[in-house]
């Protein structure tokens, strides 16, 4: 037989604090303040039609395609409209102060720092012996064999193994330092001298090197790397008064 269970306001306060969630949920409740707060000294404000077109990207993207399934949304996170709105209102604000803060500072970024953006195209097997690696290495290079027989015989994991150890389009900073060290100074295509590492041994074959290009969505992504670390430089610059009643008391 089914139960019903009432939850109050003090019971999701005192799984906050069972839940370890304390910590978090100051934060983002500092960075919402910074974030209202500095819009507001920057004079950034919303026109009716701006917030309408962020509502409909909210609900797009959370696939909220009529009212109701919008209701049931709102419902099961406990949200009224006017929450909704408030969430609307907030996201459209830092994205505006985002922009605001750091428009114009994207391409000079980008300019000092576009090796971090650099792309590598590269094919990896794993060893566990670095003798073996060495000897696989020379094979390759004099053409004794491919990588991709190498990896056919030497990788474990069978996905990886049957697209010959292929690893995409990897970034310079998604890599550990002795591996990007050898991939980004490769002329490809070329197979690298395995390296080692606290995984074992890699031997690489970089097929490519993509030079970075400054597209709408590597800006984006600058944009919110810069307002990111922003806002965790004014957050930490912040001196915090907790004000808690008796359902939420830290020791």
């Amino acid at each position: 037989m089914s139960q019903a269970i009432t939850i109050t306001s003090e019971d999701i306060l005192k799984q906050v604090k069972l839940s370890l969630k304390v910590p978090e949920i100051t934060e983002g409740i500092i960075t919402r303040k910074i974030i209202t707060a500095a819009a507001a000294d920057a004079g950034i404000e919303a026109t009716t039609e701006e917030l309408q077109k962020a509502a409909d990207a909210m609900r797009a993207m959370n696939k909220l395609n009529g009212a109701k399934e919008t209701w049931t949304w709102l419902e099961k996170h406990g949200l009224s409209l006017d929450d909704f709105e408030e969430i609307v209102h907030y996201t459209f604000l830092s994205g505006k102060l985002a922009a605001h803060l750091f428009t114009d500072k994207v391409e000079p970024y980008f300019f000092e720092n576009q090796l971090n953006y650099a792309g590598a195209v590269i094919y990896e097997a794993v060893l566990d012996d670095e003798d073996l690696a060495m000897e696989l290495f020379y094979a390759i290079q004099e053409g004794e064999m491919t990588f991709y027989e190498v990896a056919h015989q030497y990788i474990q994991e069978q996905e990886l193994r049957r697209s010959g150890g292929y690893q995409g389009i990897v970034k310079r900073r998604e890599l550990k330092p002795e591996i990007s060290a050898v991939v980004f100074a490769a002329q490809p295509p070329q197979i690298v001298k395995p390296v080692v590492t606290s995984k074992g041994v890699h031997l690489i074959f970089v097929e490519e090197i993509i030079q970075p290009e400054l597209t709408d969505k590597l800006r984006y992504q600058i944009l919110s790397e810069l307002f990111d670390a922003w806002i965790k430089e004014q957050v930490g610059q912040v001196e915090v008064v907790k004000k808690l009643d008796s359902t939420l008391q830290l020791a």
